[in-house]
């Protein structure tokens, strides 16, 4: 049976009624035949039946053992920092998430949890910077916004090796290009704000677990600390994932054409996609991954904040916003964005230029999304240094009026 129809079919038909939608059970309570008799739920904190179907469904897509469904994506990841104590060492992806940055330096490390930063695109150097305080190795791969890549199957080694986690945010991908608990992932982490979703609509997170024993703790630090997913918010995400493998399609269509288009523009610098041969991780990323995603990240050849803020107020269907993964595409400008809370010479050590631009295509036609990019990049081709147009000669020149960038 196909992935496309193993999801849909995967989705219960509600036993009660014969709804094929799963229900809403927007209820706080559940009535109990007596005490600690109940039909399975009790209290919508500590479970809901709209949400179990979530979970459940998101733990078969990650061929995991639990699925937790929390009310952010930074939620599940406080969750499963969480499972450390004070002295415990996580060794994290130097091009992290700016959230993710900002929970472990300004939240857990004054709990006396400690992170090194390490480009995890060679093992060696994951290797190296172990201790024997080191309890947690966290990876993205694709990275958020340069979309490095790491072998998890190499990566999962070491940490079995010396008795650590591996938890991996599989945001980027989806499980429905990659599946990192069959490489060797303890835990899998998503914002299911983005692809998971799809539209835009909500904000979620999920984890999904190896094992029952690791479930269980996850489960019992979200009842503990109430971060939940509502049922409404559930059956959006629910909803969005029925759609999951037609719209990665498309998606992964679209960021091809976009990647090679900008390799081949004037005004563009470097070109970062894992489905460009030139990429350094691009056999990695065809070895564990069944597509190369709807993220395209790209440089400028003026490297500055200034013309990648003309830019990103040029595009007219590709929308200045956060977030990423919708119907919708979507642009960025992390260095003043998504990774503003990272210290500068952090974010330039990682790769994220002054000028970085991240993409997420969206599912407008392809010919579309690419006249929308040559148009914004062609404006910066006259464009000079202090920021004006050039204007052809014998005409005043007028500066040019920028928006605000919304920060």
């Amino acid at each position: 049976m196909g992935a496309t129809t193993q999801l849909i079919h995967s989705i219960p038909v509600d036993p009660h009624t014969g709804a094929i939608s799963v229900p809403i059970y927007q209820t706080s309570t559940f009535v109990q035949e007596a005490p600690g008799v109940n039909k399975g739920y009790d209290y919508a904190r500590t479970g809901n039946p709209t949400r179990t179907v979530l979970e459940n469904l998101i733990a078969q897509l990650e061929g995991g053992h639990t699925g937790v469904a929390f009310g952010s994506g930074l939620a599940a990841i406080d969750a499963v920092l969480k499972l450390l104590q004070s002295g415990d060492e996580i060794i994290a992806v130097d091009d992290i998430y700016g959230g993710a940055f900002r929970l472990f330096e300004q939240v857990y490390r004054k709990f006396g949890i400690n992170v090194t930063y390490v480009d995890t695109t060679n093992p060696e150097r994951v290797f190296n910077a172990i201790t024997p305080n080191t309890k947690l190795i966290w990876i993205e791969t694709p990275t958020n916004p340069t979309l490095k890549i790491t072998d998890i199957e190499a990566i999962a080694k070491i940490a079995r090796a010396h008795r650590c986690l591996l938890a991996v945010d599989n945001t980027f991908a989806s499980p429905a290009l990659q599946k990192p608990i069959s490489l060797g992932a303890d835990l899998v982490i998503h914002s299911g704000t983005k692809y998971l979703g799809g539209h835009s609509d909500l904000i979620a997170g999920l984890v999904v677990t190896k094992d029952k024993e690791l479930g269980e703790k996850i489960k019992f630090l979200q009842n503990a600390s109430g971060a939940i997913l509502s049922p409404f918010d559930s059956w959006l995400l629910i909803r969005g994932i029925e759609t999951l493998h037609l719209r990665i399609r498309q998606h992964g269509a679209s960021a091809r054409a976009i990647a090679a288009f900008l390799e081949q523009h004037p005004a563009v610098g470097k070109v970062f996609y894992p489905g460009l041969p030139t990429h350094p991780g691009h056999d990695i990323a065809a070895r564990q991954s069944k597509g190369f995603g709807g993220i395209v990240s790209f440089t400028l050849k003026d490297d500055t904040q200034a013309a990648a803020k003309d830019f990103v107020t040029s595009t007219g269907l590709f929308k200045l916003a956060e977030s990423l993964g919708g119907i919708k595409s979507l642009v960025s400008h992390p260095a003043t964005m998504t990774h503003k809370t990272i210290p500068s010479e952090k974010r330039k050590a990682a790769g994220v230029a002054d000028s970085l631009i991240r993409l997420s295509t969206g599912l407008e036609d392809t010919e579309d999304l690419l006249e929308d990019l040559r148009q914004a990049l062609d404006k910066l081709l006259t464009r000079t240094p202090a920021g004006h147009a050039v204007q052809p000669e014998g005409r005043a020149k007028q500066p040019v009026v920028k928006a605000a960038v919304s920060a």
